[in-house]
């Protein structure tokens, strides 16, 4: 390919760049190391124009730049000329202001390379726009928490829509079955995974402490909630909304005897409040998934594998029988119409990651 304009030019160093910078900067198994890591990163630059003077830097560490400096090469970082000081300016508040484990760019490549590779999956689990908001909170997610935070939501993709597809046909034909045939849309993927990113990007700023982004992590340090905990409620978040999806479709596909949680008066399967045994045990089963892989991966540190595993899980199957509460007292209640199933998600994870946090701090 030609390299005609300087604009093609800028877009293989930026792509050269982001791939080296993959090297040093996936997420640390540990809160210690994951300080170190932040304290280590630093801004440097490198010209890629003579002519422009909008520089976007990336960061490197200082084992590479101290190498760097004791070599003959040339600088050791990377800047990118760029025609809009906007841009500019919004993309080294990314980089330089937000403390992160993978930079912004480099974790776009990535979480797009594996959109690209599971792309005839993912298009049957998510609706054309579902596919794009994917997209960017997966960028988002491994631009937090790395390999280990994004597997860990793809995980959970990928089980809420196994789970969705058991007895399909037969809950169709009851008129109880997902729409758009268990597709998730844009409304699905920030009802299910709002709380689970803001808990990512939380838990590094509190890596960062003083230097965080409106001070942010000191604050959230200064309440007693660590860097451990706002992961173990990231894990939790996502274990909540397993657990609510297979207690659900489980509950709907094979419950003999449901009834609603606030009067235990026999309703059909899939009203709103409803719960059956099969789903109950479901919802502990599916909130194990989870924190039992987050563990295994390093992703929740702190503490021992079955205090850890053992708060996900529990606060998980709290949170989903809170929200069959909800669904039974408020959805679709007058004057409630804005209580759709989309906020009541979101409700649910924040309950389940709450509820991680309080036992967190109590067990950890």
């Amino acid at each position: 390919m030609k390299l005609s304009t300087p604009l093609h030019k800028s877009m293989l160093v930026a792509a050269v760049a982001a791939t080296i910078s993959v090297c040093n900067g996936f997420v640390p198994t540990s809160p210690l190391a994951a300080r170190s890591r932040s304290s280590a990163i630093r801004k440097v630059t490198l010209p890629v124009s003579s002519s422009g003077s909008n520089l976007i830097t990336l960061p490197s560490s200082n084992a590479n730049a101290n190498a760097n400096a004791n070599s003959n090469a040339s600088p050791t970082s990377l800047s990118l000329a760029l025609t809009s000081s906007s841009i500019s300016t919004i993309t080294n508040t990314l980089l330089t202001k937000i403390p992160t484990t993978v930079p912004i760019l480099p974790s776009f490549l990535l979480n797009a390379s594996g959109f690209v590779v599971l792309q005839s999956k993912l298009k049957k689990m998510l609706t054309p726009e579902g596919f794009y908001h994917s997209l960017a909170l997966g960028t988002m997610l491994w631009h937090t928490l790395g390999w280990q935070g994004w597997t860990t939501c793809v995980l959970y993709l990928f089980c809420g829509s196994l789970v969705t597809k058991v007895k399909f046909q037969e809950k169709e034909k009851m008129g109880i079955a997902e729409g758009r045939g268990g597709r998730r849309g844009p409304e699905n993927v920030w009802g299910s995974a709002a709380t689970a990113l803001i808990c990512a990007v939380a838990s590094v700023q509190v890596t960062a402490g003083a230097n965080s982004l409106w001070g942010v992590g000191e604050m959230l340090s200064n309440m007693g909630i660590s860097y451990e905990l706002l992961v173990l409620a990231y894990v939790s978040s996502l274990a909540t909304k397993l657990a609510d999806t297979f207690a659900s479709e489980i509950g709907k596909a094979y419950g003999k005897t449901t009834f609603l949680i606030t009067t235990f008066e026999r309703v059909a399967p899939g009203t709103e409040g409803a719960v059956s045994l099969e789903g109950t045990v479901a919802a502990a089963f599916g909130g194990s998934i989870l924190p039992i892989y987050a563990y295994g991966i390093g992703l929740l540190s702190g503490g021992s594998a079955a205090v850890l595993i053992g708060i996900a899980t529990f606060a998980a199957f709290m949170a989903t029988n809170a929200e069959s509460l909800i669904g039974a007292t408020l959805q679709g209640k007058k004057g409630m119409e804005w209580m759709t199933n989309e906020v009541v998600n979101f409700f649910n994870t924040v309950i389940g990651a709450g509820i991680a946090i309080g036992l967190g701090r109590m067990l950890l």
